[in-house]
């Protein structure tokens, strides 16, 4: 059955804009309160949980998210791949290569070609074209046929302990803890190695903030498809996107195209795949 794109945003708004304020500031609160007891491996991460538990209660994450994180364990393969991703070092044709760029465009033009009302509604509701959402929705999980095989909280709350970016990963450890308590996520939710979630690998705060309902079922669910990319546009958007515009490199919907990713390969490959989509 193919997607299509209800009216019923109303509770997915509210939460993106209760939440993103919030996250905002957990992101200071956790960078400070965590700097000083990162760690580099697994030694102190029982420990670390243990202070992180009470910046999350103050936080505004309930017991049922606080007893989630203090069930995670350290995820060694997610530092592993956090350490190794190679691909992004590669030329453009080495990673449109590897990455299978001819491959995401011709069936990007054949999904088009099957559901053009569904993606005529989301480009209607948010201005984002169907090439650049077909093309990250391709990128991200080849059209939702590998949406991960990490367990999204284990990853989340060992990226928030690592010493190399935990004031990135901070508030998206506090958006998984409050998706728990809100029955959106549970402590055994799958996704990628960075605890990326759903279609088109939305980070949990990313996920609250941006979020939305577009099958009417009055939740937003990342591994639906219509409520994943729905909110892929709906970020696309609330970073800047001006509709009917250029989004090749150069323009402000490129620059509005780097917040998805910061590879510079990665990005080109977005904005070259969605080119040859829209034709």
């Amino acid at each position: 059955m193919r997607p299509t794109i209800r009216t019923t945003r109303r509770l997915a708004g509210l939460t993106a804009a209760l939440c993103l304020g919030t996250l905002l500031g957990t992101a200071l609160l956790g960078t400070q309160a965590h700097a000083a007891s990162c760690g580099n491996d697994a030694s102190g991460f029982e420990g670390w949980k243990q202070a992180f538990a009470r910046d999350a209660a103050s936080a505004g994450v309930g017991q049922r998210g606080i007893e989630a994180l203090m069930g995670t364990r350290y995820a060694a393969d997610t530092i592993r791949a956090d350490r190794n991703q190679r691909s992004f070092r590669l030329s453009y044709d080495e990673f449109c290569a590897k990455r299978g760029c001819d491959v995401i465009a011709r069936q990007g033009r054949q999904r088009l070609a099957q559901s053009p009302n569904f993606y005529g509604s989301l480009e209607r509701a948010y201005g984002v074209p169907a090439g650049v959402i077909i093309a990250i929705h391709g990128m991200e999980t080849g059209f939702g046929r590998f949406l991960g095989d990490s367990n999204v909280l284990n990853a989340t709350a060992t990226l928030a302990y690592d010493c190399r970016r935990p004031e990135f990963f901070t508030p998206h450890l506090i958006g998984a803890l409050k998706m728990i308590d809100r029955g959106m996520m549970s402590a055994g939710t799958i996704g990628a190695k960075h605890g990326e979630l759903g279609h088109t690998q939305f980070l949990p705060g990313n996920a609250l903030a941006y979020g939305q309902d577009a099958n009417g079922d009055d939740r937003v669910d990342l591994t639906d498809q219509a409520d994943a990319l729905a909110s892929t546009a709906n970020y696309l958007r609330r970073k800047g996107w001006r509709p009917g515009e250029s989004y090749q490199p150069g323009t402000h919907n490129f620059r509005v195209l780097q917040e998805w990713n910061a590879a510079s390969v990665y990005q080109r490959a977005l904005a070259e795949m969605g080119a040859r989509i829209d034709g």
